[in-house]
């Protein structure tokens, strides 16, 4: 293995000898690639097809040693590093250009102790994963929408889905993780041990170092749940999103409902007519006894004359997965995010206009409402920015070809300016693009200070700075 030139933190090369990089290697357990090795393409490519990025190295770890071999070799070379976890990352951060990137998405076990609600999980698990073995044992733990996501970078953004008003967010259910921090240590941190990292890592991301195990309780759940799509044309929008809005007032915590506006994909269930026409689909899930649900949905799936009702008893493992053919590798997104404390009938006019617009068959609008037990949690407990009951706008550009960028970026800038003055000013960091650095500060509310205050303490160097990056406190003064 020759010599390397790597990208250093101030964004400069340093020449790394094949023997330091020999040394590392040989105290590994998973392997390390270069540019030149067969599996480098493969190991860099990620779900975000807009982001082609060239590390100098990639250590593949299989084990919390090899990430602390890791974090110590770019340490004492200054490099420029980047993490992986196993799921999508909209902004691209797993992957660097030039530096040394951690790959943690061979370490994918799920060990579950059904006697005691408890769950040790991997970072580089999927929600699948988790799923799969919690499910066995009649457990859960609330997490996402898609099983393509990584269990990762969901919990230290925040995590919410279908199940988040009953059970909370992801990161509520966390009870320890294990981390290797700036310095190379691997620590435990709960709300007993170090517990100023415990806060942190409930909300700040990536920015205070590299999770090699999470340790989660687990909740009585399924396996079925009743889930499904009604299915509105977009001419019938205003109508149903106002009384989508009015019937989630009296919603219980079992009832999540979100809406979504996109052309129609060849669903089988839709007459073949609507086949990329503009539709408002609300799709929700009750996690509770099916008659209770069928009762609880009654309100929202009597609103108008909806082009289909499919909603049904159904695995909730399967619900998990209905969205999976929408969202798969290799595709190019971007993704604009506001959170909105109501869904104004001023935003539900422009988000239909928007509607009207969309620049690929594949772009899409959608608002998930965040309350219940999520809401029922004292701010100031945890990083994450907004308690309240909230709605969550993700603006999903998605598309194809290269020469469909200015469009397709532009119509999700566009629209994110002219809600920005709707909008509660915090924002869920996963849903945040590469270009939005300029608004992590804002995005965290009332967390920041705190944020940045232990950034100092536990990463004076900003080592992990390909996330939403906060600035440790120093930094932030001068600035």
């Amino acid at each position: 293995m020759p010599a390397h030139s790597l990208t250093t933190l101030t964004a400069g090369k340093t020449s790394i000898d094949t023997s330091a990089i020999e040394a590392l290697a040989a105290q590994l357990s998973g392997s390390i690639l270069d540019t030149s090795d067969a599996g480098y393409d493969d190991a860099r490519a990620i779900w975000n097809g807009m982001i082609d990025r060239r590390p100098g190295l990639i250590i593949r770890c299989m084990a919390a040693s090899d990430v602390v071999s890791a974090v110590r070799f770019a340490r004492d070379h200054g490099l420029l590093v980047s993490v992986r976890g196993g799921g999508h990352g909209i902004a691209g951060n797993a992957v660097c250009d030039g530096g040394l990137m951690i790959d943690l998405s061979q370490m994918r076990s799920v060990r579950v102790d059904a006697a005691a609600q408890h769950a040790w999980v991997e970072p580089g698990a999927t929600l699948a994963d988790v799923d799969r073995e919690t499910q066995a044992a009649g457990l859960i733990v609330p997490t996402g929408i898609n099983s393509t996501t990584g269990i990762a970078g969901l919990t230290l953004g925040g995590g919410f889905g279908w199940i988040t008003r009953k059970f909370g967010l992801t990161l509520d259910s966390l009870v320890s993780v294990e981390i290797v921090t700036a310095d190379g240590e691997l620590r435990r941190a709960s709300a007993s041990e170090d517990p100023d990292l415990f806060w942190a890592l409930r909300g700040g991301g990536g920015n205070f170092g590299v999770v090699t195990a999470f340790e989660f309780r687990l909740h009585r759940f399924g396996p079925e749940v009743l889930s499904g799509l009604v299915v509105h044309p977009l001419d019938e929008a205003e109508l149903v999103l106002k009384n989508y809005r009015a019937a989630l007032e009296a919603a219980p915590d079992e009832l999540t409902c979100w809406a979504v506006m996109r052309k129609a994909p060849p669903l089988p269930f839709l007459p073949a007519r609507w086949h990329g026409e503009e539709v408002l689909i609300l799709a929700m899930c009750y996690c509770g006894d099916i008659a209770d649900g069928e009762r609880a949905t009654a309100r929202l799936r009597s609103i108008g004359k909806p082009i289909a009702d499919v909603v049904g008893p159904a695995p909730f493992t399967a619900w998990q997965q209905a969205f999976d053919p929408l969202l798969t590798q290799g595709a190019r997104n971007y993704w604009k995010s506001h959170d909105f404390t109501d869904l104004s009938d001023a935003a539900i006019e422009i988000l239909i206009r928007a509607a009207r617009h969309l620049p690929s068959p594949e772009c899409e609008i959608f608002i998930a409402h965040v309350g219940g037990a999520a809401g029922r949690v004292a701010a100031a407990s945890t990083a994450f920015p907004q308690r309240s009951s909230h709605f969550v706008m993700n603006v999903h550009a998605r598309w194809r070809e290269q020469s469909m960028d200015q469009a397709c970026v532009g119509w999700a800038r566009e629209l994110f300016e002219t809600t920005r003055p709707l909008s509660a000013g915090t924002a869920y960091i996963n849903f945040m693009p590469a270009d939005e650095m300029d608004r992590v500060q804002e995005a965290y509310g009332a967390s920041y200070h705190r944020l940045a205050m232990l950034k100092q303490r536990y990463d004076p160097s900003n080592l992990f700075r390909m996330n939403q990056n906060v600035t440790p406190m120093t930094n932030t003064r001068a600035a």
